[in-house]
């Protein structure tokens, strides 16, 4: 299997070499590789997945800042854990954090696992973040292949396999035992990866500035530009949301998503999904009454707001609403009213965060 991908005539040890003195010229001075530290590590690495580097250093700064030991993380709060993670979205990132290094105290003495079946078995935890944990922290020969690694060796080896299919990644995790350099798997991924981000891009790659452009048939056969083989994903669903900002004594009614499914635990301004066909204001003020026993009727339109997710698209309409008549005992426990500059202390989803910007806005 993995012969296919690393020839018998590739020079690994070359190779090896021309990577990683580039590597050790060109590695950018990022806060996670400034001591060695598996907590730290783990962090950026679940924070990296689907967000870019440069968006990422502040929210890592200011969350190491917060929870400087894996102990500190254990013991705090979900909703400050939460309210850290706010605008860096996919939520459950933060709550398989959380949730795992509880586990890494309680059952591993504080220490992060260094062995991947033990780090594998940890909540949030697959084969890429086991991976660079091992080599970036504890200097195990492990692959760590993410979008960066596989764009790489599918230029690397002119491979056209669709990276998006599970078989493709698992070639790819092969290739990589093979190729690693066994006496510096940390720079050696991290190299990888570098090379993905800084030179060997997606669009217009930098073949004449690449370190190993001699080893890559792609560039030799011209091809580059057509690789990774990708396969198209499905469109987004549209859904279109309405939600209600309503407000008593200078207080603003929200309410706490479940526990479980899109975005839990987070907070947002009580909202439902408006069925074809359906009008906006009536499908609110119908769901606030079943919803909050509040009787209102909409008062003006304040904004919409779009927000995509992987597999579907909200296209949220917000509407002022006026309180006609309140049930005040039948409030659902998830709700509470709250003073408008309290808002900051809770976490919201981007897209309701942006309805608590205009709100705070229009209040100043």
């Amino acid at each position: 299997m993995t012969e296919h991908y690393v020839p018998k005539h590739f020079d690994i040890e070359s190779f090896q070499d021309a990577l990683l003195d580039w590597f050790e010229q060109n590695l950018r001075d990022l806060p996670w590789r400034r001591d060695k530290d598996p907590y730290k590590i783990w962090v950026s690495e679940i924070m990296l997945q689907q967000t870019q580097v440069d968006t990422v250093i502040p929210y890592f700064e200011k969350f190491i800042e917060r929870f400087p030991t894996l102990e500190s993380l254990a013991e705090a709060d979900e909703e400050e854990v939460l309210k850290l993670w706010e605008g860096l979205g996919y939520y459950s990132r933060a709550r398989n954090l959380h949730q795992a290094v509880r586990e890494v105290k309680s059952e591993y003495g504080g220490k992060v696992p260094d062995t991947r079946e033990e780090i594998s078995r940890l909540k949030g935890v697959g084969p890429y973040t086991a991976g660079a944990i091992l080599s970036i922290a504890y200097n195990r020969p492990e692959p760590a292949v993410d979008g960066n690694v596989m764009r790489v060796l599918s230029r690397l080896f002119h491979v056209r396999d669709d990276i998006q299919r599970p078989a493709t990644r698992k070639k790819f995790e092969a290739s990589i035992r093979q190729l690693i350099a066994v006496h510096n798997p940390s720079y050696f991924n991290q190299a990888l990866m570098e090379l993905g981000a800084l030179v060997c891009s997606p669009k217009s790659p930098g073949c004449l500035l690449c370190p190993v452009n001699a080893f890559c048939q792609a560039h030799q056969d011209g091809v580059q530009e057509e690789l990774p083989v990708k396969g198209k994903a499905k469109p987004p669903r549209e859904v279109d949301m309405v939600a209600g900002v309503i407000m008593k004594g200078g207080q603003v009614l929200i309410h706490k998503r479940p526990d479980s499914g899109l975005l839990a635990g987070l907070w947002e301004f009580p909202n439902t999904e408006r069925q074809k066909g359906e009008d906006w204001e009536e499908t609110l003020s119908r769901f606030l009454y079943e919803s909050f026993s509040i009787k209102a009727e909409t008062a003006g339109h304040v904004m919409d707001v779009k927000h995509t997710f992987s597999h579907l698209r909200w296209n949220l309409r917000v509407f002022q609403c006026e309180i006609i008549e309140e049930e005040e005992a039948s409030l659902p426990p998830s709700a509470r009213w709250v003073d408008l500059s309290a808002l900051d202390d809770y976490a919201f989803p981007v897209s309701h965060g942006k309805i608590v910007k205009r709100l705070q806005q229009d209040g100043d």
